[in-house]
């Protein structure tokens, strides 16, 4: 088997990478010849080095951590055979290192002891600072050489003078930026910039400002302080693409972003940012998107992104603002998606005057706010954006199930979801906790809602309530600076106490068994019977109350309307049942249902 499984190693390929003179195999088959964790960093994700061989050569590699789960669950170890198919190759301090960012374990040639006697990869003197590897993916070329670069020499040029594009030999990948990696150059687009703000604290004072950037393989947040503000702040306009190089990389504040990357940058003195010519080859935005089906589980004023088929658009309309007493426009559109549900979303303003997207057109949303203002309905922010028939692959496939089905499907509108909580609901939409479980409901890849009658029987009290902006319409989470100075970065704001606002877990039990639930703030504000704020001052200053307010809300029996859906954590998968609304039995009600209940089982 070891002799089938070295015929298979693809011999050379590992000095190639770092060798533009010689045969590139795309993906070639080597042996992990070894695998470690590299040392712990602080609120840090673990992550692995390997070392791959070839026969011929071994290399050192970085594992990019979205490939933990290939080594935690045992599949990737030493002896076995892999196709890496894709990584970036990397020069630092005379040793070649690679990057990898995607493999397959070829299961079928098994393991083996180490084949042949490889040999380590180095640099030739002075290599290290002329050599500039490619960048390569599973697509080909994950970043780009720029037509006509050459070769950096040994010559530095000072961080006074702007380095220009053909200079830029290999673009790294915005993914691939960690810690770890050194002489990189992104290409990236700005998609937003923010305003300059001014911090103060006890000892010190000064002024930052932030970027959001964006290539094919991510987005990373990038911030520069004081005279790096002043320096930078005027070359970032949003919607170009800069060439940047000599950034400080560091673990990623949460805080301050919701950026999926656990890195982000800081500018410095030696920074160097370039427009680039070629502002094409860059994705103009990142969608994140939620379906419509799953609005009623998003939590109100959540910021998301949306898109769907326009079904409706009406005519432009003012209101006249109640604070300022300011007009303003308004066009409210429909929206549907092949989730089988409908939904209203305003857009305001000078983009409500200009809307002139055609109906069953494709429209993408960056950037609107959930509100439940007649059951849920989405608002156009004004730092958002709106795309009409992006060309995307989620957009395609609306495209495609629209003309091949959408077009006659009637649609469950989420206004019409609100008169569903406060009428008597169907007894086929009523689930008992047993065939919740049996019937695996949301093991599916789409959503499932169901109803369910149960009595509460334990609140878990950790973690049940977060710090939330005092800002009207913000709700999200602050960061206590010092006493008295709660930091909301989304506001740019400081307030002296913040909100509460729940997240709860509660234990729930019919006559068939128990399930945990989650719920948000408004549902916990009813279970509860008082705000969030107002629980967390007793339990700061008045024990035995607060005690009373669990005791008076457990065992209390409520009807649910609920989401089931599965997540993701890690190698687990487990089925997360959320709670959308909750409402008081009612007993006429109540017995109707049992009544229609008892005559389906009637035998006629």
């Amino acid at each position: 088997m070891a002799s089938e499984a070295a015929s298979q190693v693809s011999a050379g390929a590992l000095s190639a990478i770092f060798d533009e003179t010689k045969h590139q195999i795309r993906e070639p088959i080597v042996q992990c010849v070894q695998i470690k964790p590299l040392p712990p960093q602080q609120n840090h994700q673990e992550r692995y080095r390997a070392v791959f061989s070839d026969i011929s050569n071994y290399v050192q590699t970085m594992l990019a951590t979205q490939l933990n789960p290939v080594v935690s669950s045992g599949l990737l170890r030493k002896g076995c055979f892999v196709r890496l198919k894709s990584f970036q190759a990397n020069s630092v301090k005379g040793k070649k290192i690679l990057i990898i960012l995607d493999l397959e374990v070829l299961q079928e040639l098994g393991e083996a002891d180490k084949i042949g006697e490889p040999k380590p990869l180095e640099n030739k003197p002075d290599e290290d600072e002329k050599h500039q590897p490619t960048t390569i993916s599973s697509n080909g070329f994950y970043g780009s050489k720029i037509p006509g670069a050459q070769m950096q020499t040994n010559t530095r040029v000072p961080s006074t003078r702007p380095v220009m594009a053909a200079s830029h030999a290999t673009i790294y990948p915005i993914e691939a930026i960690s810690p770890y990696s050194h002489k990189w150059t992104i290409k990236a687009r700005c998609t937003s910039k923010t305003n300059i703000k001014t911090w103060h604290n006890r000892n010190t004072e000064g002024r930052l400002f932030s970027v959001n950037l964006l290539d094919d393989s991510g987005e990373i947040r990038a911030t520069g302080f004081n005279d790096q503000c002043d320096m930078l702040y005027d070359t970032f306009q949003e919607g170009s693409v800069y060439y940047i190089s000599n950034c400080r990389v560091q673990i990623a504040k949460k805080q301050f972003t919701n950026l999926n990357n656990d890195y982000e940058l800081t500018f410095e003195r030696d920074t160097v940012v370039e427009k680039a010519e070629d502002q094409s080859d860059v994705p103009q935005v990142r969608f994140n998107f939620t379906t419509i089906g799953d609005l009623q589980s998003v939590e109100k004023d959540t910021t998301i992104d949306v898109i769907g088929v326009l079904k409706e658009s009406m005519e432009v309309s003012q209101i006249v603002s109640k604070t300022t007493n300011k007009p303003y426009n308004k066009r409210e559109l429909i929206l549907v998606d092949n989730t089988g549900f409908s939904v209203r979303l305003t857009v305001w303003g000078a983009t409500a005057l200009s809307f002139n997207a055609l109906p069953e057109s494709v429209v993408a949303f960056k950037g609107v706010k959930v509100s439940d203002f007649g059951g849920r309905s989405l608002s156009l922010l004004s730092s958002g954006s709106m795309a009409v028939d992006p060309d995307i692959e989620e957009a395609h496939k609306l495209k495609g199930w629209y003309e091949a089905q959408g077009r006659d499907e009637n649609f469950t509108s989420h206004a019409s979801l609100l008169g569903a909580t406060t009428s008597t609901m169907k007894s086929d939409r009523f689930k008992t906790i047993a065939q919740i479980k049996e019937e695996q409901l949301g093991m599916s890849e789409e959503a499932v809602y169901f109803s369910l009658k149960a009595t509460v029987i334990y609140i878990k009290q950790d973690n049940m309530s977060y710090p939330a902006c005092l800002s009207e319409g913000c709700n999200k989470k602050v960061t206590e600076l010092d006493p008295g100075q709660w930091r909301c970065e989304r506001c740019d704001k400081t307030h002296s106490r913040p909100e509460y606002r729940y997240i709860m877990h509660v234990n729930v039990s019919d006559h068939t068994g128990q399930l945990w639930l989650s719920c948000f703030d408004d549902v916990g504000r009813l279970m509860m019977g008082t705000p969030a704020n107002q629980l967390m001052e007793l339990l700061q200053t008045d024990e035995k109350a607060a005690g009373d307010v669990f005791q008076d809300a457990n065992c209390r029996t409520w009807n649910f309307r609920c989401r089931a859906k599965i997540d993701h954590f890690g190698e687990q998968q487990r089925i997360r049942y959320q709670i959308s609304s909750a409402r008081p039995i009612n007993y006429s009600e109540e017995a109707s249902r049992l009544a229609d209940l008892i005559e389906s089982y009637t035998v006629s």
